[in-house]
């Protein structure tokens, strides 16, 4: 475990214990992790949408500050759990904008990065992400947590596979599977 991670381990078990003083410590060391995830998740987008970067982050920390009773295990549990949140935040902003426009979501996100199963440059809609993730989830509840993990937080195989308490090889294995069955099914819609 490096430095960095142990630090950020040990401010989440004092933060847990009620520390204001470590929260505030702890957020100069995670903020810059959240934004380069944040953008990577902005840049598949097409162009055009609303949602910067700043926004995403700070909405992601605001929800995550204030779960504060999570027993956080360590920094890989922490970006897991921001993984979620901003995938919902995501989902959220691109509901809000389709009720609005009534002609879609307005923000597509490229299955990049790993995810890319085909040769498509165009966005798929992060509204059918969402909506692919809980069927793939009815079949099979791991290898859309993978998924969450790996393309909205951007978790390595090894920090993914640590955050799940599974091996390098199940995760690989999950994800290779995971993203067929994704492109089957965003591919019918």
């Amino acid at each position: 475990m490096s430095q960095t991670s142990s630090n950020v381990t040990q401010l989440l078990r004092e933060w847990n214990s009620g520390s204001h003083e470590a929260l505030d410590k702890l957020l100069p060391i995670i903020y810059e992790e959240l934004r380069i995830r944040a953008a990577r998740n902005l840049r598949r987008e097409r162009p055009g949408h609303t949602l910067q970067t700043t926004a995403l982050v700070h909405e992601a920390y605001l929800r995550l500050a204030g779960a504060q009773d999570l027993p956080w295990q360590n920094r890989t549990h922490f970006f897991a759990i921001a993984a979620t949140v901003m995938r919902r935040i995501l989902v959220e902003h691109a509901r809000k904008k389709s009720a609005s426009k009534r002609g879609g979501s307005g923000i597509r996100l490229t299955l990049d990065e790993g995810l890319a199963v085909s040769e498509r440059t165009d966005g798929v809609d992060v509204i059918a992400i969402d909506e692919a993730l809980d069927g793939l989830a009815a079949v099979d509840a791991q290898q859309a947590r993978i998924v969450e993990l790996r393309f909205f937080s951007g978790l390595s195989v090894e920090e993914t596979a640590e955050a799940l308490g599974v091996s390098p090889r199940t995760v690989k294995r999950d994800w290779a599977v995971a993203k067929a069955w994704l492109h089957r099914h965003l591919s019918r819609e």
